[in-house]
């Protein structure tokens, strides 16, 4: 792993530049936004891209329309937008679009080219507005972030059937008296939310305060709870992003900056907002740990980040590199306290609603999807693929670039982001929504080379993941799962189907 740039580092991409006038009430703070650029071959004259107000606003409409496009085909029928919706999809799960569009394109191979291609655009439109962003002000850019997510809210679940497994095993828990860490949602066959779930036959990976606070919904009317549920995830999702201009401003960072490169990337909005994944219970508390460290509410912040665990476990890689912010042993000692105080009544519910059962992390991380980073790996050295082997080896990455960072000691943002960024090359169920980890270290951090790489990665599972690429592929018979291990992991997938 290369060493972070330091301040005497040539600005390439998405370099920390100084801004001329910061908009009011930043005087105080030294404000950096980061630009675009592009450098064609090393010994040619760099040159800067920066876009100005107008070519920005462009950009922005062409994000809103996009979103829009989407959200609307989505509504206004059955379609490979929305899984599963060939099989049901009532006017309540379409959302109040499903009256008033009608359906433009019904074939479903020229959908998923369409929406293949509005999704490239929306990567341009990105990164013009990443280029424009000093000629934007946060006013604008609050708008349209709100005016996004509201256009989402709209939308039926995109891609995914997630917010219907969460109902799924809150109702399996909740209604039906069934440990959804020891039973299925195989076992409710005859419950309402059974014909909209996908993962029949796999025990809750989710974690037990998120499966504590959907238990609730159990018991209210179908349609109701899963409208309560996306509107608590898009308010979650504003507040995450709310914290994150907190934080840039916190920090010294131009917030503008860091709202854009977070909440207008296209896997933000199209597959993680409007997923409706649960991925937003952990962010909020995690973010709002990293918000109150620089305001010395030490405690506070290590409560907080035991919540995020409690949600999603993935979030307990945020911890040393807190201890690290604290700087001192009185600071540390201090956040944890408040975790291991906000540990005692979250292990009492969970062992009070679930026992001593835990999510079920070992089936789902053994799934390999086609272009998770250890499965090319695997290929890429003529080893079969995501074997086990080279998901032991990915494991050990995660740890030694962790220790690595640790160790260093450097900017602790930067190491958060390096070690997200390395879980994320270590999963073999690698889907896009989880870059939204990464974003807002990406965000905050100093680390140029962060930024580029969090870029990139965007690109590649966007890319990826787009119907035209499988349709490709499909075309010209290539199966990055035709290995041995891709095999089991299909046969697996299908098992926990069924």
């Amino acid at each position: 792993m290369r060493q972070d740039p330091t301040q005497t580092e040539t600005p390439i991409a998405f370099a920390a530049v100084p801004v001329a006038s910061a908009p009011v009430g930043q005087a105080d703070a030294t404000v950096a936004i980061p630009r675009l650029a592009l450098r064609a071959r090393a010994w040619l004259p760099q040159r800067e891209v920066t876009l100005g107000p107008v070519a920005g606003g462009v950009a922005i409409g062409a994000l809103i329309l996009a979103t829009l496009a989407v959200v609307a085909c989505a509504a206004a029928g059955p379609s490979v937008l929305v899984p599963r919706s060939v099989q049901t999809f009532p006017n309540w799960e379409a959302g109040p679009l499903h009256d008033l569009v009608t359906r433009v394109i019904t074939d479903p191979t020229t959908l998923g080219l369409a929406f293949s291609g509005v999704l490239v655009a929306m990567i341009a439109a990105y990164l013009a507005v990443l280029a424009a962003v000093r000629s934007l002000s946060m006013r604008t850019i609050a708008i349209t972030v709100v005016a996004l997510h509201l256009i989402i809210l709209l939308s039926p679940p995109l891609q995914l059937t997630d917010l219907f497994n969460y109902l799924g095993y809150a109702r399996l828990g909740g209604l039906h008296h069934l440990n959804p860490y020891t039973h299925v949602i195989k076992q409710e066959l005859f419950d309402p939310v059974y014909r909209f779930t996908s993962w029949h036959s796999l025990r809750s990976p989710y974690g037990p305060l998120f499966t504590a606070l959907t238990y609730p919904l159990a018991f209210l009317p179908l349609p109701v709870a899963y409208w309560i549920l996306k509107i608590v995830t898009v308010l979650l999702s504003l507040s995450f992003v709310g914290l994150v201009w907190y934080c840039a401003r916190q920090l010294g960072r131009d917030p503008r900056f860091a709202v854009v490169f977070v909440a207008l990337n296209p896997i933000f909005l199209i597959y993680a907002v409007g997923g409706f994944h649960n991925d937003f219970f952990m962010l909020a508390p995690s973010m709002g740990a990293i918000a109150l460290l620089p305001a010395r509410r030490d405690r506070t912040a290590g409560a907080l980040l035991m919540v995020a665990i409690a949600v999603k476990f993935t979030a307990v890689l945020l911890l040393p590199f807190l201890l690290i912010a604290a700087h001192t042993r009185p600071r540390r000692t201090r956040v944890l306290v408040g975790a291991a105080a906000a540990a005692i009544p979250l292990v009492a519910v969970d062992f009070a609603l679930f026992g001593f059962s835990l999510p079920n992390l070992s089936q789902q991380s053994s799934l390999l999807t086609d272009f998770s980073i250890p499965n090319l790996f695997g290929l890429l050295i003529h080893v079969g693929g995501g074997t086990p082997d080279v998901l032991r080896l990915a494991t050990v990455g995660v740890v030694v670039v962790v220790a690595y960072e640790v160790y260093r000691r450097r900017d602790w943002l930067n190491g958060a982001g390096w070690s997200t960024l390395a879980l994320i090359a270590s999963l073999a169920w690698l889907v896009p929504w989880y870059i939204v980890w990464l974003l807002p270290l990406a965000a905050l951090g100093t680390s140029i080379r962060l930024r580029r790489v969090a870029i990139l990665l965007t690109v590649f599972l966007i890319v990826t993941f787009i119907p035209a690429t499988a349709l490709f592929f499909s075309d010209h018979g290539i199966d990055p799962l035709a290995t041995p291990a891709g095999q089991v992991s299909r046969s697996l997938q299908h098992k926990l189907a069924q």
